[in-house]
């Protein structure tokens, strides 16, 4: 448990946001992270935002002032578990089996803001309440789209979520000795990671989630230049 803030006194009217960060790469971790506060006025003074719409030297300054204001608790899941549970469940599910554990860690409240990880808002929402159990009776769940735009609870969750995530995206590119980007599929940097590595190793580099698509078509694209090379002597 994060220890309280000073002055934080814990009480069921809390309110909670959550969010997460690292959903769509194809390397590193999913990371979500839950914030109560007893109200946001303090987070409104701070006037968070959602995390991608502050520059990463001013995201690291707020996550700094909100881990002293503030309540929070992550849950993250490596590459490797994401694969795994995959084989069980759709990832929305997964998301939602994270989205309760970090409330429930934090307690009792009275609402839960949620930025909602299915096409479903409403699904979604009563799916973390499913998840939750006995421990979700009584909290009323807001689950919006762009929730992190719209709660400052919600928004102060993603900066702490985003700044946890980009920490240890550059921790495995310290392990590996390379840069990896953002881990995103658009990212040209990690796509030339994932290639040159796997050209060098015959193998995806650890921290890579193998049950993502894009894996798969590297693998074909690289494995049918190995053959077209290896015709060609």
């Amino acid at each position: 448990m994060i220890p309280e803030p000073e002055n934080f006194s814990l009480s069921s009217k809390a309110i909670i946001g959550v969010d997460e960060a690292g959903r769509g790469p194809v390397v590193g971790p999913l990371v979500i992270c839950g914030l109560m506060v007893e109200d946001d006025d303090v987070l409104r003074e701070l006037r968070v935002r959602d995390s991608k719409k502050v520059a990463p030297k001013k995201r690291t300054e707020l996550a700094d002032k909100l881990r002293k204001v503030a309540r929070y608790e992550y849950a993250i899941m490596d590459a490797a578990d994401i694969d795994v549970l995959r084989q069980r469940y759709t990832l929305n599910v997964i998301e939602a089996k994270l989205f309760a554990s970090v409330i429930e860690k934090l307690g009792p409240c009275s609402m839960a803001y949620l930025d909602a990880a299915d096409s479903n808002e409403e699904g979604f929402g009563k799916q973390v309440l499913r998840e939750m159990g006995e421990s979700g009776k009584g909290i009323q769940v807001t689950s919006k789209h762009g929730a992190d735009d719209i709660y400052p609870v919600v928004s102060a969750a993603s900066i702490l979520a985003k700044t946890k995530r980009d920490n240890m995206v550059r921790d495995i590119e310290k392990e590996l000795g390379q840069p990896i980007g953002s881990g995103y599929p658009s990212d040209p940097v990690t796509i030339k990671f994932l290639k040159a590595w796997y050209t060098e190793h015959g193998e995806m580099p650890p921290h890579t989630r193998m049950s993502w698509k894009t894996v798969g078509r590297l693998i074909n694209e690289l494995s049918m230049k190995g053959l077209a090379s290896f015709d060609e002597d």
